[in-house]
C-alpha cells in the first residue's frame, strides 16, 4: 500500500498552481466530478487566503484573522462568486444551524432566499472548526492535525470547498480534499488506518445540504467519535461569528502563500472496497456473491452513482437500467430523496421496465437510502424499518429497535409480536434517534439499530453511522446468503421478511404553519406558541373517552382512537406543527382530523388550511 502513495496523493502549493490554471476553473464537468475526471488540482477557485498565524498559534485560534486575496469573479461549477463584498456583509451565524448540521443559501437566483453561506462565511466556519478541533484533541504541538473535505454534486460545492480549505489551512492544519464523496465516507476517513491514504484524519467536513434545492448547501462535521451534536455546532458558529468580525476589510496581496500543503486523495476507493468486502465476507468469502442478480441504482444525480460500478459490479451483479448516476447539482430528473414520491416512482419504473431483481435509491449525499423489490413493492419509511428490523433481529434476537416518533402502530406490533424485539419510539431527527440508541446501550439495554422513517439508518456494528450504502449492503448480504442457502435468486426473500406488517389505508402528514407576525404571538417566540397549542390539545384529549394518549411518548402529543392514531408535534427548526395521521380508513382518518381541528380552532395564528382541506375531501 505504501508504494501506491505517490500515485494517489498530489501535493501542491496553491499559490503556485493558480496562475497556470485560471482558465480551467470555468470547466464545469472537468473540475467538479473528481472521481470521474481527476485531472485538475485543488483550489480551483484560485483565491489564496493570507494569514499571519502559524502552527505555533494553535491554542489562540479564536483570535484568527485573515485577509482575502485579490477577489476576482470566478465561475466554479457554474456557480457565481458570492464573495465580491467589501466590507463584508453582516451575518447571523446562529441562523445557519440546522440541528447538528449547518445549512444556508449558497447560490443566488431564488426569490426571497438571499445568499448567506458565502465564501467568507464558510472560511470563518472552517477556521472555527479548526479551533474547536484543536481544543478537543488537546495536542501538544508535536504534530499537525489534519482535516478531510468532501462534497456532493451541488453546483456551489467547489467554491465552498476552496473557502473551507483556506480556513483550515490558514489555521495551521493540513487539508486533504476528497472531491465528490459521500457523507458516510467522510466519517469513515476518521477511522481508516492507512498512511498511504493519509488516514486517519483528525476531523472531517462534508459539504452537503442533503435533498434540499440546488441553491442550498451546508456542512456536516465528524471526528472519530461520530458526527458533532447541536451544542458543538452552536459553539463552532459562535466562534465563527467572532472570527468573521475580525476579517480585514481591505483586499490583501495575492503574492503571499498559504502555509499548509493541500493534498488530494481518492478516498472513495477505500470506502467502496470496504463495502464490497463486507458483502463477500457475509457470503462466505465468495468473490462474486451477487452473480446472477440484476440490480438497478438511481442516484438522482447526487453522489451515489459509484454504487453501481464500484460496489455491485465487482460483486457480480448486472446493473443495466441504472439511472441518473452522473453527478449534476441541478438535479434535473428528480429530487434525490427516498421519501419523495416522484423519486420512488422513478426507481420503481426502472425496476419494472428492466425486469430487475432489486432497485436501490440514494439521497444526495448517500446517508439515506431505500429499495424496491422485483414486483415494484417499495421498501422505504415503515417498510424499510420493518425489513431492517427483521434482518437485525435475526442476528441479535430480542434487541431494541430505536425509531423516530412518526412510525406506525403496525410497525410496533410487527417488531414486538412477530419479530420478538422491542420497539423504542423516540424523537424526530436522525441524531436524536442515534444518540438514544447509544444511550440505551450505555445503561444496559441492547440496541443494534437506530433508524428514521426518512431513511437514515445506523447500526451498532457500523460505528452508529447513518450510512445509506451500508444499509443496502445489509440487504445485499441477505440476498447473497439466501442464494447460498439454496433459497433462489430474487428479492422474494426480502418481501417475505416483512410479511405480516400491518399497513394503514391512509397515512398523511399535514403541516400547520404558525404565523409569526400574528398579534396572538405578542412578540413572543413561535416555539412558546406551539407548546401552548400542544398543551391545549393534550388537555382536550382527557375529556374524550374515545381517545387515548400514548403511554410512552417523547415528542408532541400522540393519540390513538377511531382505528388509527395521530401525532401533533412542533418542528425542530421551523414555525410549523406537523400533523401525522394514520388510520384503517379515510373516514376514521377524517374523524381524527376533526378532533385536532376542533381542539386548535381558538389559536388564530395557526394556519389549519391543510387540515381543513383534508377533512373536507
Amino acid at each position: 500500500m505504501a508504494a501506491m502513495s505517490g500515485k494517489i496523493v498530489q501535493n501542491v502549493f496553491v499559490s503556485q498552481w493558480y496562475p497556470q490554471n485560471r482558465q480551467s476553473s470555468t470547466q464545469f464537468q472537468g473540475d467538479h466530478f473528481v472521481p470521474y475526471m481527476r485531472k485538475f488540482l485543488p483550489f480551483q477557485g484560485g483565491k489564496v487566503t493570507l494569514t499571519d498565524i502559524s502552527s505555533m498559534h494553535l491554542r489562540n485560534l479564536s483570535n484568527y484573522q485573515s485577509g482575502f486575496a485579490n477577489r476576482r469573479t470566478v465561475h466554479c461549477n457554474a456557480a457565481p462568486s458570492t464573495t465580491a463584498l467589501s466590507p463584508l456583509d453582516k451575518v447571523d451565524f446562529l441562523k445557519l444551524q440546522n440541528g447538528s448540521d449547518i445549512r444556508g443559501v449558497a447560490i443566488p437566483g431564488v426569490e426571497g432566499e438571499p445568499v448567506n453561506l458565502t465564501e467568507p462565511v464558510a472560511e470563518a466556519i472552517a477556521a472555527a472548526f479548526a479551533a474547536w478541533l484543536v481544543e478537543k484533541k488537546k495536542i501538544d504541538g508535536s504534530r499537525r492535525l489534519s482535516v478531510s473535505i468532501g462534497h456532493d454534486s451541488r453546483i456551489s460545492a467547489q467554491t465552498l470547498q476552496d473557502a473551507i480549505s483556506r480556513g483550515i489551512s490558514g489555521a495551521g492544519l493540513d487539508v486533504i480534499q476528497y472531491g465528490l464523496a459521500s457523507t458516510p465516507a467522510m466519517f469513515n476517513s476518521t477511522l481508516t488506518d492507512s498512511a498511504a491514504y493519509l488516514c486517519p484524519v483528525d476531523g472531517s467536513i462534508m459539504i452537503t445540504a442533503s435533498h434540499l434545492p440546488y441553491n442550498r448547501n451546508g456542512f456536516k462535521f465528524f471526528t472519530s467519535a461520530g458526527g458533532l451534536g447541536k451544542p458543538d455546532i452552536k459553539d463552532i458558529l459562535e466562534r465563527a461569528a467572532d472570527i468573521y468580525s475580525k476579517f480585514k476589510d481591505g483586499m490583501a496581496s495575492s503574492e503571499e502563500k498559504v502555509s499548509a500543503l493541500v493534498k488530494r486523495v481518492d478516498y472513495m476507493s477505500v470506502y467502496t472496497s470496504g463495502l464490497v468486502n463486507a458483502v463477500r465476507k457475509a457470503a462466505g468469502n465468495l468473490e462474486k456473491p451477487l452473480e446472477g442478480f440484476h440490480i438497478v441504482v438511481d442516484a438522482g444525480n447526487g453522489a451515489g452513482g459509484f454504487f453501481a460500478a464500484k460496489v455491485l459490479e465487482p460483486l457480480g451483479a448486472v446493473t443495466f437500467g441504472s439511472q441518473f448516476l452522473e453527478p449534476d447539482g441541478m438535479f434535473p430528473n428528480h429530487i434525490p430523496n427516498p421519501e419523495d414520491k416522484t423519486a420512488m416512482k422513478a426507481i420503481t419504473k426502472a425496476v419494472l421496465d428492466n425486469k430487475a431483481d432489486l432497485g436501490i435509491i440514494f439521497d444526495t449525499d448517500v446517508d439515506r437510502s431505500a429499495a424496491v423489490d422485483s414486483t415494484g413493492r417499495e421498501f422505504n419509511r415503515n417498510r424499510l424499518i420493518a425489513l431492517m428490523s427483521a434482518i437485525v433481529l435475526e442476528e441479535h434476537p430480542g434487541t431494541t429497535i430505536v425509531t423516530d416518533s412518526v412510525t406506525s402502530d403496525g410497525l410496533t406490533t410487527f417488531i414486538e409480536k412477530k419479530l420478538g424485539g422491542k420497539h423504542h419510539r423516540f424523537k424526530r431527527g436522525y441524531k436524536n434517534v442515534i444518540d438514544e440508541a447509544i444511550r440505551l446501550n450505555s445503561i444496559g439495554e441492547e440496541s443494534h439499530l437506530a433508524i428514521e422513517t426518512s431513511g437514515h439508518g445506523a447500526l451498532k456494528e457500523n460505528h452508529w453511522l447513518d450510512d445509506g450504502a451500508y444499509l443496502m449492503v445489509k440487504i445485499l448480504n441477505k440476498l447473497a446468503s439466501a442464494r447460498a442457502a439454496g433459497q433462489g435468486i430474487g428479492s422474494k426473500v426480502l418481501t417475505d421478511l416483512v410479511e405480516g406488517l400491518e399497513e394503514p389505508a391512509v397515512a398523511v402528514e399535514l403541516r400547520l404553519k404558525i404565523n409569526q407576525n400574528h398579534p396572538d404571538l405578542k412578540g413572543g417566540s413561535f416555539r412558546n406558541y406551539g407548546e401552548a397549542v400542544l398543551k391545549h390539545l393534550e388537555n382536550s384529549i382527557e375529556a374524550d373517552e374515545k381517545l387515548r394518549k400514548a403511554p410512552v411518548n417523547y415528542e408532541g402529543v400522540r393519540v390513538s382512537g377511531f382505528g388509527g392514531w395521530f401525532l401533533l408535534r412542533l418542528s425542530l427548526h421551523d414555525p410549523v406543527l406537523p400533523l401525522n395521521i394514520e388510520a384503517s380508513s379515510h373516514d376514521d382518518a377524517v374523524k381524527l382530523g376533526h378532533f385536532v381541528l376542533a381542539a386548535t380552532k381558538e389559536f388564530s395564528a395557526l394556519d389549519t388550511s391543510a387540515l381543513d382541506k383534508f377533512v373536507q375531501v
